[in-house]
């Protein structure tokens, strides 16, 4: 005797399509569970799990669309996924500096944006790496100049990323400006 199963008939199944429907839509959490959830974004970059940081990020940021601490975790959630070099990462990282409520936060991880994407091009050790990270190193401290100018009193992270920028410069004398390549003259043999 065979039998054959009708997925449309079949109670549980239409109930199992229906709660397909609804994982697609997110769950929010509750305002009294932003701070635990963000602890939990910070833990999950301690481990290098910067992806589930970011999705924490995103759902306290759906219940407090300006909570500042999630705004600058979920940046450095996204820059710690940085892979050899300039990504679409770079672009939703820098997306998120206008909604920092001050210039100095806002100069500040500009610079940890570019430092981060410097960095990822070093990591990539192909060669030429070199050479496209150090306009992103040189930038990154620009920015960390302009944070140091806004800085609060006692507050010299600025200083210590730009310290941190120009000892890998001088480390490494790879690191250098991209040499312009002479212009060829056509022959006109």
């Amino acid at each position: 005797m065979s039998s054959t199963i009708r997925w449309g008939a079949c109670s549980r199944c239409s109930a199992a399509d229906q709660g397909r429907d609804r994982m697609d839509e997110l769950k929010p959490i509750s305002r009294e569970a932003i701070p635990l959830a963000l602890q939990k974004a910070e833990r999950y970059r301690i481990i290098a799990d910067p992806s589930s940081a970011e999705s924490i990020c995103l759902d306290v940021l759906g219940v407090e669309p300006g909570n500042q601490q999630a705004l600058m975790t979920l940046l450095l959630a996204i820059t710690d996924q940085f892979e050899g070099g300039p990504t679409e990462g770079v672009r939703r990282a820098r997306e998120l500096l206008p909604r920092l409520n001050d210039r100095y936060r806002q100069a500040y991880y500009a610079g940890i944006i570019c430092e981060r994407c410097a960095k990822a091009l070093l990591r990539r050790d192909t060669p030429g790496s070199e050479e496209l990270a150090y306009p992103w190193f040189r930038d990154a401290m620009t920015w960390y100049e302009k944070a140091e100018s806004l800085r609060p009193a006692g507050n010299d992270e600025s200083i210590l990323r730009w310290n941190t920028c120009a000892r890998i410069l001088a480390s490494n004398d790879q690191l250098r400006p991209r040499e312009e390549e002479a212009p060829v003259e056509p022959s006109l043999e």
